[in-house]
Parts: structure tokens; C-alpha cells; sequence
């Protein structure tokens, strides 16, 4: 008996213990909406909050990264003094803000292809490779076994034979599903093959939940692609079909997506800490282009900066396109002042829910933004997994990057930033034919939305910070 109260003393103890030392610990470089969720896991399951807290939620970067980060910083930089030559002559205010924010400069003379068709982009990439003389560099969330996998593995694997030097990075959570068939496919085929940020229960290098989300392929230096497909079948998730954008390039921009992969596997490779050189391509178009990595290896989250002052200084229409939209109170109130001084917000998400939790997270924010002018679609049929982004038809934006906590804290991302108003017309009309396969939701509909759906997208809401 006294053993046992002993025991229940002492686990109630800890449980105070734990509480107290959260409300010390948990507030520490984190947004008051973050933190409260945190607190509130914590407070109502004590050993469980703490467990997923050094597992998930340290804010921290480990030391050894954030040195590693630092002595990859002169490569970056001096890709981008090399760079400095092809600069954009006619630079914006938002392209010498994206650079102190990314590092790397807008740059003239590139050519863009925006592709909006999945099987159009694998076709695309497979012909790439087959014309590959000297390397080619493939930076993935998703790399699959399945038959798109295979296919991509099997034209790597020619062009090894050829001499082609081919390397692929994967993030193993992404692709956790076909981690082990992937390795063996890649390695079978001889391509040099890395996992980026790899999770270890022990000695861990980073937190488990910050994710390498880049998709960035280079080939020969020369050519390269930014989006947000994956290296996976359009049809991965049963009864779920994607539809992607990516932007294939030509010109001295190129040399800004190789040198953030270089700069990745130079990272994660101890066997070559230093990164592969990067040549900078010549022109090959009349476009200007920038690139904005952002991520825990960056000052500031590049890409919600941006795209919050963007918003702020929007006039006449801002089009915002992602699957998981869970803001925080910067991009909500950027979004709500700007439809308050007239401008045309649209946002478009997908009805195609693949994520429950984050679904009825992101639909607890609509009856605010409908409320405040905004106008929301919800694109029918297929998964939109396309970030896209159109303001004024000064800036445009495609890459990998979701509007949400984790795309704007945790996860590497890639966005490829427009400037020129032919292509930014490219990128609205596919941005305006999202809208057009859509149904828009209505305030007054939105609102009598059933009571029970109504709690759960609280709730959910209550969890955004943890998704």
C-alpha cells in the first residue's frame, strides 16, 4: 500500500513538475498561438505532451547545423556575387528584399515554361535526363518505387552508363512509405543517393519534424525545374488525384537551384562535406527570375515575409493557390487590410480533403476572410497541390511552399519568384482557370454549416500550431 502511494505521489508530482516546467520552457521563441497549444496538450496529458515535445516541438536547430549552415553560407554567397553579372538591371523593391531574405539575387536572361500538367512535367523531366551529358541533380519530398519512380530510376541509370553523374536527395519522412524500395531502385541503378535531414530516435541532428519539402531538379547545370510535384504517381493516395505547377527554367537562375541543392547535400554528405561547384549558365531568354530557399538555415521565414509585405502593399488583386492553408494572425491581417482597401483577394484551395485534421483546421479561417471581402473557391474533382501565388501582376510566385506554420518555420522550402508581366499573365490564367473548375463559398451558406462541423473545425483550429 505505501509502495503504491508512494508511486501515485510521485507521478503526480511529476505531472505539476512537467506543467511548470512548460510554462518556463514552451513560450521561448514561439508565437503566442503556438504556444498556447503547446501548454494546452501539455496541461491535460502531462507525459504525453512531453514526449511529443522533445520528440516535435524544440524550436531549437542543433549547434553542429547551425555551424554547418554557416560555413555553407560563403558557397551560397559566392554563387550569388557570381551571379551579380547577370543581375536584373531593373531590380524591384521585392527583388532586393527577397535577396537579403534568400540570399540569392534576381537575375536577367532566363527562359520559363510554367506546366500545369502532371504527366506533362514527369514526360518533361524524363527527356531531360535522357539528354543529360554531365550531371543531373534531383531534390525530392516524395522519390516513390512505384511506376513513376521506376521510370525516372531506370533514365538515371541509363545516363550513368553514359557517364552522367546523377544524385538524388529524398526527404525519408516524405517518402517513408517506399524509403527502403526507393534506396534499393536508386542504388541499383548506381545514382548517388542521400536522405535529407534523416530522423534518429538517438543522437538526433535535427528535430524529427522539420522536413527538407524542396522540389528542385538541375540538369547539366543548364536546365532546371521549381514546384511543387513530387517524383511520385499523380494517383499515390487512393481515390486522390494531384495537380501540380512547376516551372521549368533555362538561363543564369539555374545556377541558383544548383547551388541550393549543392548546398543540401553538401549538408547531410559527411562523406563530402563540400558542396559541388555550380557554373553560372549564359542566358538563354529575356525573363527575370529569382530564387527564395527558405527554411531553419535562413534568418527569417523568407517566404511568409514576402509574401505578408506583399500583401500590405497589394492595390488591385492578390490570388493566393495552396492545399493547406492554416495562416497565422501576420497573414490573416494582411489579407483582411488589403480586401478592406479594395483589393481582390481569391483564395483557392482544394475540396479534395486529403488531410482531415488540417481540412477542418483551415476551414475554421474562412468565416473571418468571407467576412472581411475575401473570396474563397474550393477547386472540385482534384487535389490542388499546386503554391502558387499572383500580386498585382508585379510578382509571381511557384514553389514548394504551403501557407502554413510548418511551410513558414520548419520545412526547406523553394519558391521561384516572377517579375515580368508575360509570364505573370501565364500564371494568372491558370490561376484564374483554377477558379473557373471551382465553387465559391458564400457567407451566408457558410454559416449555417452543421453545429458539429462547426466544434470540430475549432478544435482542429485549436491544434493549427502542431499540424
Amino acid at each position: 500500500m505505501t509502495a503504491q502511494i508512494d508511486f501515485e505521489t510521485l507521478w503526480y508530482a511529476s505531472e505539476w513538475l512537467i506543467r511548470f516546467g512548460a510554462l518556463a520552457t514552451v513560450p521561448l521563441r514561439r508565437s503566442p498561438s503556438a504556444a498556447t497549444s503547446w501548454l494546452l496538450l501539455i496541461f491535460f496529458f502531462p507525459a504525453l505532451g512531453l514526449l511529443l515535445y522533445l520528440f516535435i516541438g524544440r524550436p531549437r536547430v542543433p549547434v553542429a547545423r547551425q555551424k554547418r549552415a554557416r560555413e555553407l553560407r560563403t558557397f551560397q554567397l559566392d554563387v550569388a556575387r557570381r551571379l551579380k553579372n547577370d543581375s536584373c538591371g531593373d531590380r524591384s523593391e521585392a527583388a532586393d528584399f527577397a535577396q537579403k531574405l534568400g540570399r540569392m539575387p534576381c537575375v536577367d536572361g532566363n527562359s520559363i515554361e510554367l506546366i500545369s500538367d502532371y504527366d506533362a512535367v514527369v514526360e518533361r523531366l524524363l527527356a531531360d535526363i535522357r539528354s543529360a551529358k554531365y550531371a543531373v541533380d534531383l531534390l525530392v519530398y516524395i522519390f516513390a518505387d512505384d511506376v513513376v519512380g521506376k521510370r525516372i530510376a531506370a533514365e538515371l541509370g541509363e545516363a550513368v552508363q553514359r557517364g552522367v553523374r546523377c544524385r538524388v536527395m529524398f526527404d525519408p519522412i516524405g517518402s517513408h512509405r517506399w524509403r527502403r524500395g526507393t534506396l534499393s531502385l536508386l542504388r541499383d541503378a548506381g545514382v548517388e543517393t542521400r536522405e535529407a535531414l534523416p530522423v534518429h530516435l538517438i543522437l538526433r541532428r535535427t528535430r524529427a519534424d522539420m522536413r527538407n519539402h524542396r522540389k528542385l531538379f538541375v540538369i547539366d547545370g543548364l536546365i532546371g525545374y521549381a514546384g511543387s510535384q513530387n517524383l511520385v504517381a499523380k494517383d499515390f493516395r487512393p481515390g486522390v488525384v494531384n495537380r501540380e505547377l512547376v516551372a521549368r527554367m533555362s538561363g543564369p537562375v539555374v545556377a541558383s537551384l544548383a547551388s541550393t541543392i549543392s548546398s543540401d547535400w553538401a549538408m547531410e554528405a559527411l562523406d563530402r562535406p563540400d558542396p559541388f561547384p555550380v557554373a553560372i549558365p549564359a542566358g538563354s531568354g529575356e525573363l527575370r527570375a529569382q530564387l527564395l530557399p527558405s527554411g531553419a538555415d535562413y534568418p527569417f521565414e523568407g517566404f511568409e515575409t514576402l509574401l505578408v509585405w506583399q500583401l500590405h502593399r497589394a492595390r488591385q488583386r492578390a490570388v493566393l493557390v495552396t492545399p493547406y492553408f492554416i495562416p497565422d494572425e501576420s497573414i490573416i491581417g494582411a489579407m483582411c487590410s488589403a480586401a478592406s482597401r479594395g483589393v481582390m483577394i481569391d483564395l483557392v484551395v482544394s475540396s479534395v480533403v486529403d488531410q482531415r485534421i488540417v481540412h477542418l483546421a483551415q476551414c475554421s479561417y474562412f468565416e473571418q476572410l468571407l467576412a472581411a471581402g475575401i473570396r474563397i473557391h474550393l477547386y472540385r474533382e482534384l487535389l490542388l497541390h499546386a503554391k502558387n501565388a499572383s500580386i498585382d501582376r508585379d510578382l509571381g510566385i511557384v514553389g514548394s511552399s504551403n501557407v502554413d506554420f510548418r511551410s513558414f518555420q520548419l520545412n526547406e522550402e523553394a519558391s521561384l519568384l516572377l517579375y515580368d508581366r508575360s509570364i505573370i499573365d501565364r500564371l494568372i490564367e491558370i490561376q484564374d482557370g483554377y477558379i473557373l473548375a471551382s465553387d465559391s463559398l458564400a457567407l451566408d451558406s457558410w454559416r449555417s454549416r452543421p453545429r458539429l462541423q462547426q466544434l470540430s473545425e475549432n478544435i482542429a483550429r485549436i491544434m493549427s500550431p502542431l499540424l
